[in-house]
């Protein structure tokens, strides 16, 4: 590794005069400034920004503003990746705050932001369920120049310093790919939103595009009729009860795509009213959802890797603030099939 001081010998002069002009501190002749960057050059010496971090003594302010964990057990992964970066980054001066908002409540997210705009932070990574409602937060945070790393949501027109997540359209192919296998020649298949905002859910609409878009192609579109189910909890029916409606209006449906976390709601329908012919497919290994999985009332999930998200999105925003790194726009995370038969490697790796 060359050091200030290898630079220095060359140049013949002090290692504080090339640790003024590397650093663009201080006054320096122009002839010693260009002899001292030629040398660097010609050396291709590398700063060592770990060390610079360590003896600076800055502290980054840095805001967290994620879905409340104790609304939807999902979050609670990404709550923890978020813990572990913080936890490895703090001798470098990472501090986080957290700001938690209501998943299914748009009111509650803005109101979150709106803590975290009152406040100066040097960075914000953000899970922007509510599309409409992020998108001022965007600009305002543009406008300051304050970095802004996405997760689980993406919004790209923008310009995020970065997102972290799936390719949703992706998943959404892939989850058609997976039901399809196993299907009779023809088949009515549903793709279901369980308690979710779909219009301003924009990584729900490209899952369900995905979908639809499997099914679209050469020598399938006519064998599948492809249903949307829109289920929330707080209509007059209860969830099982619009179930039963939408299974009687359909007739015979054999598989079913759950685009969130909460297959495990599906699957105790399925079970409770004994259709085991019918295919699902959903996301993330959640207790409830392992539960079904490892009964075979869920057929596949395809995992997002949340602790995954929150651990890399404060990774990004460290790189930019601390260690002047830049990084590819995109980190999209593999699309892991998960069956009862490979689910204890995924556990036993993330214990």
């Amino acid at each position: 590794m060359i050091r200030i001081k290898d630079i220095a010998e060359k140049a013949n002069v002090s290692t504080g005069t090339v640790d003024r002009i590397l650093h663009n501190r201080g006054r320096v002749a122009e002839d010693v400034r260009q002899r001292v960057l030629e040398i660097a050059e010609e050396l291709n010496y590398k700063p060592n920004l770990l060390a610079r971090a360590l003896v600076s003594n800055k502290t980054y302010h840095v805001a967290a503003l994620i879905a409340d964990p104790s609304e939807d057990s999902y979050w609670q992964a990404p709550k923890e990746g978020i813990e572990k970066a913080e936890d490895e980054l703090k001798q470098y001066g990472i501090r986080i705050t957290k700001f938690f908002f209501d998943p299914v409540d748009a009111d509650s997210f803005s109101t979150a932001a709106n803590k975290v705009v009152s406040k100066a932070f040097d960075g914000i990574l953000i899970a922007p369920l509510f599309y409409r409602q992020s998108l001022a937060y965007f600009n305002k945070w543009r406008r300051e120049n304050i970095p802004f790393v996405l997760f689980n949501t993406h919004i790209p027109d923008y310009e995020p310093l970065m997102y972290i997540g799936q390719d949703s359209y992706q998943s959404g192919l892939l989850a058609g790919k997976l039901l399809h296998y196993g299907c009779s020649e023809t088949a009515t298949l549903a793709v279901i939103h369980i308690e979710e905002d779909i219009l301003n859910s924009s990584h729900l609409i490209h899952k369900e595009q995905g979908f639809k878009d499997y099914f679209a192609q050469d020598g399938l579109a006519n064998r599948y009729e492809i249903l949307q189910i829109d289920l929330q909890s707080n209509s007059q029916q209860t969830i099982p009860q619009q179930l039963n409606h939408y299974f009687k209006s359909a007739g015979n449906i054999n598989g079913v795509f759950v685009t969130n976390s909460k297959a495990y709601i599906i699957a105790e329908y399925i079970q409770q009213r004994k259709l085991q012919h019918i295919k699902l497919v959903g996301y993330d290994l959640i207790e409830r959802n392992l539960h079904y999985l490892n009964s075979d009332m869920i057929s596949f999930l395809i995992n997002q890797n949340p602790k995954g998200q929150g651990y890399w999105g404060v990774q990004a925003l460290a790189d930019h603030l601390i260690f002047k790194k830049k990084n590819n726009p995109i980190k999209y995370l593999p699309l892991d099939i998960i069956t009862k038969e490979n689910l204890h490697y995924y556990i036993e790796a993330d214990s």
